[in-house]
């Protein structure tokens, strides 16, 4: 997904003058096509994260829309105070591509690990934040950045291949797949876990509408709505914290309906703790229970209950 990511921002390049690549203390070989094609458009600063912020948004004050590029823990954590005051409180079209986020760089540690990178990031107004399920929706989704106003955060994790010929815009949630039983919600790679999680639903004769969300704000309120009106049963699942990003979203909305009838709820993900394991994102997402078994064990006991 990532290299599918950079790959656009070259080929964006190569179509409008006004983007600009800004990386902090990436390999050397990082974008070596558009460094070769367009050395007067590209920057790789050093450990300053809070430096290219600040660099991004005097360019897009300036008419250039900058792509920064590092790792998602350091463009939230450690320059949220730059993020708001320099980029979002003017709505620049500052895109931060956040290379690991979720559980994908679980190998390196909890500094790196960005399980609340979208839950930081979804207070602030202006923002728009994306988490595309595959390489082949980032390719689709990434020449619309042009044109998008405002900053996006485009959260980079791990190549699932399951979208397909599924459509994507900016701002637009996809039914996936209908069905009566249960409304399964998703984002990123998640769409995958919540895929295999309805096929083994469907070998026990319930049916589920599957829900893909990559634009996790703003919500496609009016899409997740139309599927929660009818919904008994509602599980959101996703690759990250359950507090403050996809789960507490259509938390939100559902409350805000008042639709009356009772409905059962359930959010899948990491709870109000630090994931400070080591090990691949295939061991982090089952050590958290961020996996069709368990989606499938939630679905059962609410429809139990």
């Amino acid at each position: 997904m990532r290299d599918t990511c950079l790959n656009e921002i070259y080929n964006l390049a190569k179509r409008d003058k006004r983007v600009v690549y800004i990386g902090s203390d990436l390999s050397p070989n990082t974008l070596e096509n558009f460094k070769r094609d367009f050395p007067d458009r590209y920057f790789m600063e050093g450990i300053s994260e809070a430096h290219i912020v600040g660099m991004a948004a005097g360019m897009a004050m300036n008419g250039y829309i900058p792509y920064i590029n590092t790792i998602a823990t350091f463009l939230t954590r450690r320059c949220f105070e730059q993020v708001v005051d320099d980029v979002a409180v003017h709505n620049l079209p500052v895109r931060f591509v956040a290379s690991g986020g979720g559980l994908i760089y679980a190998p390196l540690g909890p500094t790196h690990i960005a399980f609340d990178d979208m839950a930081i990031l979804r207070p602030i107004p202006n923002m728009t934040i994306v988490a595309c399920a595959d390489a082949a929706e980032m390719r689709k989704f990434m020449p619309q950045t042009l044109s998008c106003k405002g900053p996006i955060y485009i959260r980079i994790s791990g190549d699932p291949k399951v979208t397909g010929d599924l459509p994507f815009k900016i701002g637009r949630a996809q039914v996936v797949k209908k069905g009566k039983d249960v409304f399964l919600v998703t984002t990123g790679v998640c769409l995958k876990t919540v895929i295999d999680a309805s096929s083994i639903l469907k070998r026990k004769n319930i049916e589920s509408t599957i829900l893909h969300v990559p634009t996790v704000k703003p919500l496609d309120k009016k899409t997740l709505l139309s599927q929660l009106r009818a919904a008994k049963v509602i599980v959101t699942v996703e690759e990250g914290t359950i507090y403050g990003a996809l789960g507490s979203g259509v938390a939100e909305v559902l409350a805000e309906a008042n639709f009356g009838k009772p409905k059962k709820f359930q959010r899948i993900g990491i709870n109000d703790e630090f994931p400070v394991k080591y090990g691949s994102q295939a061991e982090l997402m089952k050590y958290y229970r961020i996996t069709p078994e368990n989606v499938v064990k939630n679905v059962l006991s609410l429809l139990k209950h």
